[in-house]
């Protein structure tokens, strides 16, 4: 008996420590749409533009007023967002090119360290999720077989993903070239050949009508009703496809913007429907007993769409220089928000310059997790000590690359490049955010130090390209 003891009783003590720490950790939802511009909120100041949920999220924590996609485009921006670290370090140069490696640790890998259960729902974009189905741009086409790359594959435990675009209105279905970014392959009201997909090799069909944010919260709400039923902390991962293009409202969001025009009412309704998805989330929170004890980040994955407002593509970046696809401001900074009650003060702001890549140190902050153990560069830095108040200035740079683009940005300046790199721009970018003046050639010694600062970490990312981080 006293050998069963002694060799029962450490297993009791470890299994009484493990659930009272994880009781102690917060839930962590990460909320991200896709092409929604700086200036496309409420709480911004959009003439039009109603999202009471954000404003209210905003109203309870922190709003950022500096925050940065890590890339001008998709892709890119959500390898950074599961990983810390510049998605050219291994291979996600745009949309639909590269695939999240299996190399690179995840957030989602990260905090089952810690005994989270993981789930992400939405548009994945990291790679295709089937080998033998023609899906969406490269999924089930041999070419790109070496892209398949499922949640499943990252530390994700259940997922209701699309690989890429759909319709913000019966996702599953074509709608008219006038919703925008319509193939004329394809025939309207016929299937949009793109799928959700919740397992390996598994379809789903059910429940995939209407407000597309509606569907994917669907999905959502029961994920976080079992963890919390299970006493587990969890990560949630929700990527809206809202409001990419085809956009599409439904009626009564269009009515709430009637006087406005069709293509207004259609844009502006998909963002109000994707809002009310949000609050219904912090509403699930709130009843659960559990909003106290979760983080909450909402951010968008870069600019808006379209050379200007026009069309569907009615997004603005509220007066910053360029959109989407540009490393001008327009095309990378975007909204911001982290509530998390009782640890930030509500109706806070924070003027530094955050990005996307900040999210998996800030989360290994929260989580007591030492980064310096996988060996490996990371761009992003824990948003903690800003957050709290210890430390008033950011110390480490956003750097970016995209294209022919570069750029490096810090408190106060930030240098852009068209060509590669090889000649830069400079912007007192804390007094001149819509970059009007190029302050280059009055400025030299600032503009070497930050082109000297630039190319040393672009020796770093290609080093990482050439898998020297593995």
């Amino acid at each position: 008996m006293k050998i069963l003891i002694a060799f029962l009783l450490p297993l009791f003590i470890a299994s009484c420590q493990k659930k009272s720490r994880e009781a102690t950790l917060p839930n962590i939802i990460l909320i991200m749409t896709d092409d929604q511009g700086w200036g496309d909120t409420g709480y911004n100041g959009h003439p039009y533009l109603r999202t009471p949920n954000l404003d209210e999220m905003a109203s309870n924590g922190m709003v950022f007023n500096r925050f940065y996609a890590a890339s001008p485009v998709c892709s890119p921006t959500r390898g950074s967002v599961m990983t810390g670290r510049h998605p050219l370090r291994y291979g996600i140069c745009h949309a639909n090119c590269g695939h999240l490696k299996t190399e690179e640790i995840t957030l989602a890998e990260l905090v089952k360290e810690v005994g989270y259960v993981t789930g992400i729902f939405g548009k994945w974009h990291l790679g295709t999720l089937t080998r033998d189905t023609i899906d969406a741009n490269r999924g089930g086409r041999p070419q790109h077989d070496a892209h398949y790359s499922p949640p499943s594959e990252h530390g994700f435990d259940t997922y209701f993903v699309t690989e890429s675009k759909v319709p913000t209105w019966d996702p599953m279905i074509t709608p008219s070239s006038s919703a925008g970014d319509v193939s004329s392959s394809l025939e309207e009201r016929g299937p949009f050949n793109t799928f959700y997909w919740s397992e390996p090799d598994e379809i789903i069909t059910k429940n995939l009508e209407g407000d597309d944010s509606r569907v994917i919260m669907d999905r959502v709400i029961p994920f976080v009703e079992d963890a919390v039923k299970k006493d587990q902390p969890f990560l949630g991962v929700v990527w809206f496809h809202t409001p990419h293009l085809p956009v599409i409202a439904g009626e009564h969001y269009k009515e709430q913007y009637k006087d406005l025009s069709e293509d207004q009412q259609h844009f502006y309704g998909t963002l109000t429907a994707m809002d009310k998805q949000v609050g219904r989330l912090r509403k699930t929170l709130r009843e659960l007993g559990v909003a106290d004890n979760t983080v909450v980040f909402f951010t968008s994955d870069n600019g808006p769409e379209g050379t200007a407002v026009t069309g569907r593509t009615q997004g603005t970046t509220k007066g910053l220089k360029g959109r989407k696809r540009s490393l001008y401001e327009g095309g990378i900074r975007v909204p911001g928000v982290m509530e998390w009650p009782g640890k930030i003060l509500s109706g806070s702001t924070l003027e530094s310059p955050c990005f996307t890549s900040d999210y998996f140190p800030t989360i290994a902050s929260i989580l007591n997790i030492n980064l310096e153990k996988y060996n490996r560069p990371y761009d992003g830095v824990s948003l903690l000590p800003l957050i709290n108040g210890t430390v008033e200035k950011r110390e480490k740079n956003l750097a970016f690359r995209f294209r022919q683009q570069a750029s490096l940005i810090n408190e106060v300046y930030k240098i852009y490049s068209n060509d590669g790199g090889k000649t830069f721009e400079l912007y007192n970018i804390s007094r001149d955010p819509s970059e009007s003046v190029n302050i280059a050639a009055s400025h030299p010694e600032k503009l070497n130090e930050m082109v000297a600062e630039w190319n040393q970490w672009r020796t770093s990312q290609e080093a990482s390209a050439n898998e020297a981080d593995y």
